[in-house]
């Protein structure tokens, strides 16, 4: 993940407006303060370090730019500190600005980001902020009305395929293209994630298929939720229930997981809408139930009940 990690504005794959915009900032020299949100591995941290390389050479990097992250000690002791110093403080020979990065700020008390905004007013003119986090909702309203925001989404797979193209030839993975597709699907537009299973997988198997991937991460296969429905559909109620837990137990599979895929199923499948929304009231109670931490195998019961209730109810309408 670090080894490719994008050095350059020109190699960052997403985000293409974000990034023109940034870049006639820096260009104009007219960078205002920044804050990046959304979710993790969308290359947040990445745009910042490469504008900051764009900004500054090499040798005046660590006097230009500070960099802190959550792992940071960053209480309100340190804004009033070492940020304030930092900020307050201009370098000799050398006209523009410093850039302080704080990474995962949505991780600052209250207190530490009320203390930011008096210092982020009143060294505008030598220090530019910038702000790095996941949920906007826990950056307090007036840090973000101090700062130009931009929202960076899921990456698309459109954008995700070649860059992974391009470390699979790199480092000479076999990757079939089942594999690519499940990689894709289940990072769900994290660069980060799918860098990390594509790595796990080739580790351990050595060749990247759809089966290896999903057996490295733990997911239940496509094919296995397919007969788990197919089961809970068509068999009495005792054979499908036995036939599940043997896959549970022979796959290690947890009915989380069993829930969260049969979710995407249930709306593939043609139900009658009334029906539809009976079951998917029940699927929600049963997630319920298992996140208050109930007995696996009474809910999986539950859940087969709920399908052999639904089945009937489609033979009764047919």
């Amino acid at each position: 993940v670090e080894k490719y990690r994008p050095q350059a504005l020109s190699e960052l794959v997403s985000h293409r407006d974000i990034l023109s915009t940034v870049q006639r900032f820096i260009s104009e020299d007219r960078l205002p303060h920044l804050l990046l949100y959304g979710p993790p591995g969308t290359g947040k941290t990445s745009t910042i370090l490469a504008c900051a390389r764009q900004l500054y050479r090499e040798r005046e990097f660590s006097s230009m730019v500070l960099e802190l992250n959550a792992s940071d000690d960053r209480g309100i002791d340190i804004v009033r500190g070492p940020i304030l110093s930092f900020a307050s403080t201009r370098t000799i020979f050398k006209k523009g600005f410093k850039l302080v990065i704080l990474d995962e700020a949505d991780a600052m008390t209250q207190d530490a980001q009320n203390a930011l905004r008096r210092v982020i007013e009143k060294f505008t003119e030598n220090t530019r902020f910038c702000l790095i986090c996941n949920y906007l909702s826990k950056i307090i309203p007036a840090l973000q009305s101090r700062c130009t925001r931009f929202r960076f989404g899921p990456l698309t797979p459109e954008l995700m395929v070649p860059r992974l193209q391009h470390v699979i030839q790199e480092e000479g993975v076999d990757v079939s293209e089942d594999g690519m597709k499940a990689l894709v699907t289940l990072s769900s537009g994290d660069m980060r994630r799918a860098l990390n299973i594509l790595q796990s997988t080739f580790m351990a198997f050595g060749k990247v298929t759809e089966e290896n991937v999903y057996t490295c991460t733990g997911h239940p296969l496509k094919s296995d939720i397919a007969n788990i429905l197919d089961w809970m559909l068509n068999q009495d109620f005792s054979t499908a229930y036995r036939k599940i837990m043997e896959l549970k137990t022979l796959k290690g599979l947890a009915l989380q997981d069993i829930l969260t895929e049969i979710h995407l199923f249930v709306h593939r499948v043609d139900f009658p809408p009334s029906i539809r929304i009976q079951l998917l009231i029940k699927l929600a109670d049963i997630e319920y139930r298992l996140a208050a931490g109930t007995s696996e195998k009474i809910q999986l019961s539950s859940l087969i009940a709920a399908f052999q209730v639904t089945r009937d109810l489609v033979v009764a309408e047919a």
